[in-house]
């Protein structure tokens, strides 16, 4: 067919304008993406923090904890606070956020009578409002561990009994951020274990997220006592299974930001077991917790780089920062000491590095958190390993012009 006049420019438009596409960047393109948030919480039992120069990457600070039955009390006139927001502020950059995380593990009877009607609802929102306006706070996290059960009375209160928080826990953030307006931060941490996120489904994300600016996903504890089997505490491996669990329900990516952890954590482990295993990963531990009441057997520990080592695990710990290796196929340094039968399984600064291109790019991710920032006092080697990561980053999603 005979091409007409019109035809031919339609045609010769079509090309200059793919080679226009394909030439040029937009200056949103230009500048590269966002940069990484990266919220430090910032602890009552560690209240210390290096000097400023190395606290330029943080974007918000949450301190921790508010007690969440503290705003249940509809004549509540004091917020207290271990540091105030003003002195908060006096210690990182101009900028900085500094949210007041609300809750914590265990802290659950609070958050459960605060959802449980409209009335208890709108009063734990307007309440939280007036704190965030008398301390002077940019924002609130809110720690609710965790709603639809699983929590530290699980054995006590049985999941079933808790069904009903799966509905109310967006209800309350829809309260919130009522109550907050729309300039004041929202975030929540969440659970970072697949099978805690009970109240983190395909119906409740979207509604969820449609009030938090961002989540903190706890890809830490992954191991814990009520497991039988040795793992990566804060491995790759299971972050990513995390990451992805919340993505497919709904989340969006640059709404997630990777947990971190800036303490050790070790486990007894079944010693003939563990010696006839191919892999001291996978390996049974012993019974960590009462399967009756679910108390903690004693047989699991961790501190942080800012703790003094216990006395009785001080020599394997030793080893095991001397002795461990990284598991490439996991994602995770370990050490298993086949002497003192204990599984160590904790980040090095190397393995903090790791996860940047291996998770945080590789999805996406709005950013980054760490709990705590005092706990890697005095050294704050994971913290300097957390900003080059940070710094990597930010140079790979640079464009050039």
């Amino acid at each position: 067919m005979k091409a007409t006049p019109s035809s031919t420019w339609t045609l010769c438009w079509s090309v200059v304008l793919l080679w226009l596409s394909m030439s040029f960047v937009s200056p949103l393109e230009a500048a590269g993406p966002a940069p990484l948030r990266c919220i430090m919480y910032l602890t009552g039992q560690h209240p210390v923090t290096p000097p400023v120069d190395q606290l330029v990457h943080v974007s918000h600070v949450a301190l921790a904890f508010m007690t969440s039955g503290t705003f249940n009390d509809p004549d509540r006139s004091e917020w207290p606070l271990f540091l105030t927001v003003e002195k908060t502020r006096a210690k990182f950059a101009p900028g900085t956020k500094i949210l007041v995380a609300i809750g914590g593990w265990g802290d659950t009877i609070g958050f459960s009578v605060a959802a449980l009607t409209p009335v208890t609802r709108t009063m734990f929102a307007q309440n939280v409002a007036r704190m965030v306006a008398a301390t002077g706070a940019d924002g609130i996290d809110v720690d609710w561990e965790y709603p639809g059960g699983n929590g530290e009375d699980y054995k006590q209160v049985p999941n079933s009994a808790k069904a009903w928080e799966v509905d109310a826990y967006p209800l309350l953030l829809g309260e919130l951020r009522a109550a907050l307006g729309p300039d004041k931060v929202i975030s929540a941490a969440v659970p970072g274990l697949v099978r805690d996120m009970i109240a983190f489904t395909h119906e409740t994300v979207p509604r969820i997220m449609r009030h938090l600016d961002f989540l903190n996903v706890m890809t830490y504890d992954l191991m814990n006592r009520r497991d039988s089997i040795t793992k990566h505490h804060t491995g790759v491996q299971l972050s990513l299974e995390a990451v992805d669990a919340y993505v497919s329900n709904g989340a969006a990516p640059q709404k997630l930001n990777l947990g971190f952890a800036f303490y050790t954590k070790y486990f007894e482990t079944e010693h003939d077991a563990c010696i006839k295993a191919p892999s001291p990963v996978g390996c049974p531990t012993r019974l960590l917790e009462n399967p009756t009441t679910g108390a903690d057997l004693g047989r699991a520990g961790g501190f942080s780089w800012h703790d003094q080592v216990p006395l009785e695990v001080a020599d394997s710990f030793t080893r095991a920062l001397h002795e461990g290796e990284y598991d490439e196929k996991q994602g995770g340094f370990y050490y298993w000491d086949e002497d003192a039968n204990l599984w160590w399984t904790f980040d090095t600064a190397d393995a903090i590095k790791r996860k940047f291109p291996l998770v945080v790019q590789k999805r996406r991710l709005g950013g980054v958190f760490a709990w705590g920032l005092g706990e890697d006092a005095p050294l704050y080697e994971h913290l300097r390993a957390l900003n080059e990561g940070m710094e990597e980053c930010s140079a790979v999603g640079k464009v050039e012009l």
